[in-house]
């Protein structure tokens, strides 16, 4: 029986030593790649997750916490966004879900603050003539609608189109050009109250 010489061992120890710092090198420069992306939207769409925040909780510690759990389900959910949507349609999708469930684990009813005390900031394009009053009104009442019902008129403020809203919201294009006008008349009728 031939025998390996006594370093051959120590040669294929070394090797394997070698493949597997370089591996794990390599899996640590991905990660920290892949870290460096995802800080980048975060920073780039950052706004988007405060609208959600803004409009799903008064309490300013309580935006903080939800904005936090956005991002922390986010970042779970990084890897396995393929790219078939665009990426405001995956973060409203995340986000949305994140803000609604939460509000349905705390089971709670949604209490009204003075608007002066918060600092909306809805859309970009949000008409600046438009009265402090009326807003102020609008606030109030998009606060009174449902989740989802909020969450579709929050991206119908923010000039989300109809086809990106169904895929967030997970209904058909149709339905939503449905739901919309129930929303706009309720949001019409609790304004005039």
């Amino acid at each position: 029986m031939i025998r390996d010489p006594p370093y051959s061992s120590i040669t294929r120890f070394t090797c394997n030593y070698l493949f597997l710092l370089s591996t794990y090198q390599q899996t640590i420069q991905l990660a920290l790649k892949e870290e460096k992306k995802f800080v980048n939207l975060i920073n780039q769409h950052q706004a988007l997750i405060h609208k959600i925040c803004m409009m799903y909780e008064m309490d300013y510690e309580a935006r903080n916490d939800l904005f936090q759990e956005i991002v922390l389900q986010l970042w779970k959910a990084f890897p396995s966004f393929r790219g078939e949507a665009k990426i405001t349609t995956w973060m409203y999708r995340i986000a949305l879900n994140t803000a609604i469930s939460g509000l349905r684990k705390k089971h709670r009813k949604l209490i009204t603050e003075d608007i002066h005390e918060r600092h909306l900031n809805i859309s970009d394009h949000f008409d600046t003539d438009v009265r402090e009053e009326d807003f102020q009104r609008l606030q109030m009442a998009i606060h009174q609608l449902n989740e989802i019902d909020r969450a579709m008129i929050m991206m119908a403020l923010d000039e989300v189109p109809y086809d990106e809203i169904a895929e967030t919201i997970g209904i058909t294009q149709n339905n939503v050009r449905v739901r919309m006008n129930r929303i706009r008349e309720r949001l019409r009728k609790l304004m005039t109250r």
